[in-house]
């Protein structure tokens, strides 16, 4: 994987909580709950990470999530469609997210995990299909697994040791 680190410094980034579990643990006097919190962030300008967070309290949880999205954050190309550049399957676990450009005026046809991701990396058109597990965790993680693999039509004309005009047509 080709994770470039990022100073979120300055970025100014939006963040969206993707879902909010009630876990619970059975001890001696009784259960436990705590909570866990999936947190997208981006800036909606090709950056985008996301992140879980556990605590005793859903605010906590939820701040947690977003510092470990913050610390994720990737960097995703995007084509002058403000669309991907080619189609991808992404995948983690058992979850697999394809992911297809589409042209302008698309907008973005995706569901619920999938849409948070695409919407705060600054895709405005892009069709996608969940297949696989529907695990809001692992479709989310496999939309950044996805978004993370894609390559621009510079990056394969250099690997190629050809021209962007040779490659693109």
């Amino acid at each position: 994987m080709k994770r470039t680190i990022i100073d979120a410094g300055q970025l100014e980034l939006n963040d969206k909580v993707v879902a909010i579990k009630r876990v619970s643990k059975t001890v001696k006097g009784g259960r436990t709950m705590r909570f866990s919190a999936l947190v997208v962030v981006g800036d909606g300008n090709g950056h985008v990470g996301a992140g879980l967070g556990k605590a005793g309290e859903v605010p906590e949880a939820i701040r947690k999530g977003k510092e470990a999205a913050i610390k994720n954050l990737v960097e995703v190309p995007r084509d002058e469609n403000n669309s991907i550049p080619h189609d991808y399957l992404g995948e983690f676990g058992s979850a697999s997210v394809l992911l297809k450009r589409a042209p302008e005026g698309t907008g973005i046809i995706a569901g619920g995990p999938v849409r948070s991701v695409v919407e705060l990396a600054g895709i405005r058109n892009i069709r996608t299909k969940s297949l696989g597990s529907n695990n809001k965790t692992n479709v989310v993680l496999a939309t950044i697994e996805g978004l993370l693999k894609l390559k621009t039509p510079e990056e394969v004309a250099k690997n190629r040791g050809k021209s962007v005009e040779e490659v693109v047509c």
